[in-house]
C-alpha cells in the first residue's frame, strides 16, 4: 500500500516540526493509540488498537526517525505486530515547506501488511488507511493551530 498526502497547516514550520516530534501530541492524534513513548534517541515504542473491517487488533511496535533534517524533513520507519491479526511495517518520508505564515506538509508512505489483515483486501485496507490519515491530520491541525483552524489537503492512494 502506498499513500501520499499534502496538507497546508496554518502554523509556522518550527511549530509544526516541534509537534511532529512531541510524543504527547502524536499519541493524542494517532487513532487508537494507547501508548507512545521515547525509548532512546529518535526511537519510540507504541501500542495501537485499531479495527479494519471485521478485524480488531492491538499492535505493539517500534518507530525510528531517520534522515533528520530539522526543521525540514525526516523519515519514519516502523513495524508493529498484532498477534493473530498480522503485522504492519513500512515507512514515511515527511517534508515541511514554509509558505508565508503557513506550512505545507507532504508525506509519502509505503506500508506492508500480512496475516489476517492482508486477507481483507486492498480496497478495505486503503480506505481505512485514508480515513485514519484524515483523522490524524484533523487532530494534528487542532493541536498545532487551535480548535478553530482547518487544514487544506488530502491523502491519496498511489
Amino acid at each position: 500500500m502506498d499513500l501520499k498526502g499534502e496538507y497546508r497547516l496554518p502554523a509556522p514550520r518550527e511549530t509544526v516540526w516541534a509537534a511532529l516530534n512531541d510524543p504527547d501530541v502524536l499519541k493524542s492524534c494517532i487513532p487508537g493509540c494507547e501508548s507512545l513513548e521515547m525509548t532512546g534517541e529518535n526511537m519510540m515504542a507504541a501500542t495501537v488498537t485499531m479495527k479494519i473491517g471485521p478485524v480488531k487488533a492491538k499492535f505493539s511496535g517500534e518507530v525510528r526517525l531517520e534522515n533528520i533534517n530539522a526543521p525540514e524533513s525526516y523519515s519514519i520507519v516502523g513495524e508493529g505486530k498484532g498477534g493473530i491479526a498480522g503485522f504492519a511495517k513500512g515507512g514515511a518520508d515527511v517534508r515541511l515547506e514554509e509558505d508565508g505564515a503557513e506550512t505545507i506538509l507532504t508525506y509519502d508512505v509505503n506500508a506492508q501488511v500480512g496475516g489476517k489483515i492482508a486477507q481483507l483486501g486492498g480496497r478495505m485496507i486503503d480506505s481505512t488507511a485514508k480515513k485514519l490519515a484524515g483523522q490524524f491530520f484533523d487532530c494534528f491541525v487542532e493541536k498545532v493551530s487551535g480548535p478553530q483552524a482547518t487544514a487544506e489537503g488530502e491523502t491519496v492512494t498511489v
